[in-house]
């Protein structure tokens, strides 16, 4: 491969600014402006030159092929962050036959070269984009292989069914232990409840992974506005005592003690006056029915009955004038009742997630089903046919660790990482 080499650091002007090289010849590109190789994994102070030019003072760590998060060749330079310093350098490194790495191309030679299973790339992926506490724990176990280690022990469980289904078919005419095909359908049925485990376990993952959507909804002038704006502590939709004001539907994401939402404040539910507030109350309505829950929201706890789902919160609005006919009281205004709500909020959420697996993926869950579906009933399959079920559901948990079939998911996946990872 190419030697590449990539900003490891967030551009801009900072205090060290870190540049990774990698691939076959980092030890010479190293050498040729950093001179002697420092030993593994020792931070050593040395001069950059390009040529008799001066770049910068550096920090050189070196890591030997096979040692390194690539498995390659891997040098770090960590500069100092003047953006200019960190120009100069990249123009040296280019124009010495160094190439800019791609999005995600570091991450995807460490899949390459066995360093990473895709699993491991998808949690580290997911654990770049975390935002909440809730959705760190949970990349972190991925990024550090738990869901591996689990697809390794149920692939081990199904070698170890598959070779006494072969010993049956192989010695048919040989004396056989009894407890053989007894074993074989223990082992079967055990992987099949934990993989039945992982399954159920997926909604409330993704969900953590990429948060929950609450749609405030109620009638104009309604006061949606106004208690996005206090969740938000700052202005992030227009109030106005304008009836119809918000057409569009305006998105708010905080975290709530570790996990994700997203408020949508969305157009005031009423007949439309005019097309264009039409067109605002159907996307409304629409965004309601797929969020994952509502504020029915109104001075007098008014709901609509017609997107009322169980689960969903009445508030009552305006509780610093007196409006506390029903729901839940709260007032924009003064903040009163808004940390009860959201306390309401989050115990309602966590519920959700209370049953999270490991798999968060579309991917990972079509990989665990098939293995799943592979499974079923064996009881009564002649030797053979069930030997091949048992091989169909260890291709598929290869399928989940990316040894086969990972092609068409690659630029997916790495197309999402940034450039230096």
């Amino acid at each position: 491969m190419d030697l590449i080499f990539a900003e490891a650091s967030p551009p801009g002007r900072g205090g060290v600014s870190v540049i990774r090289l990698s691939g076959e010849g980092a030890r010479a590109m190293l050498e040729r402006f950093a001179g002697n190789v420092p030993q593994p994994r020792r931070a050593v102070l040395r001069v950059l030159r390009d040529g008799a030019e001066e770049l910068d003072q550096a920090l050189v760590i070196w890591f030997d092929a096979g040692r390194s998060f690539t498995g390659e060749e891997v040098a770090e330079l960590q500069l100092h962050g003047a953006p200019v310093i960190v120009r100069r350098v990249k123009t040296a490194l280019e124009a010495a036959g160094c190439r800019m790495a791609e999005a995600g191309e570091f991450t995807r030679r460490a899949y390459m070269n066995g360093r990473m299973d895709l699993a491991e790339v998808e949690g580290l992926g997911d654990l770049l984009e975390a935002e909440t506490e809730a959705q760190r724990k949970l990349a972190l176990k991925n990024a550090s292989g738990a869901l591996g280690k689990k697809a390794e022990r149920w692939r081990e469980l199904l070698i170890r069914a598959g070779a006494l289904v072969e010993v049956s078919v192989d010695f048919a005419d040989e004396e056989v232990p009894e407890d053989i095909p007894d074993e074989v359908y223990q082992i079967l049925a055990q992987l099949r409840e934990e993989l039945d485990g992982e399954i159920g376990g997926f909604p409330a993952a993704e969900r953590l992974r990429k948060g929950f959507e609450v749609a405030v909804i109620g009638p104009p002038n309604a006061g949606k506005s106004s208690l996005i704006n206090r969740i938000a502590r700052r202005e992030v939709a227009l109030v106005s005592e304008i009836a119809g004001t918000t057409r569009d539907v305006i998105e708010l994401r905080i975290d709530l003690n570790g996990i994700a939402v997203t408020f949508l404040d969305t157009a005031g539910l009423r007949d439309a006056s005019d097309r264009i507030e039409a067109m605002g109350i159907n996307r409304a309505r629409q965004r309601a029915i797929e969020a994952d829950l509502r504020l029915h929201v109104s001075p007098v706890g008014e709901i609509d009955s017609s997107l009322w789902v169980d689960g969903d919160i009445s508030v009552g609005t305006k509780a610093d004038l007196g409006a506390r006919e029903a729901g839940m009281a709260v007032s924009s205004l003064t903040g009163e009742g808004i940390d009860l709500l959201l306390q309401a909020l989050y115990g309602r959420l966590s519920q959700r997630i209370a049953g999270a697996g490991l798999i968060s993926h579309e991917r990972q869950l079509r990989a665990i089903t098939d293995a799943r579906d592979s499974l079923e009933s064996p009881d009564g399959l002649p030797p053979e046919i069930l030997a091949e079920a048992i091989r169909q559901a260890a291709v598929s948990l290869d399928r989940l660790l990316g040894r086969i079939g990972a092609e068409e998911y690659l630029e997916v996946i790495f197309g999402s990482f940034c450039i230096g990872k």
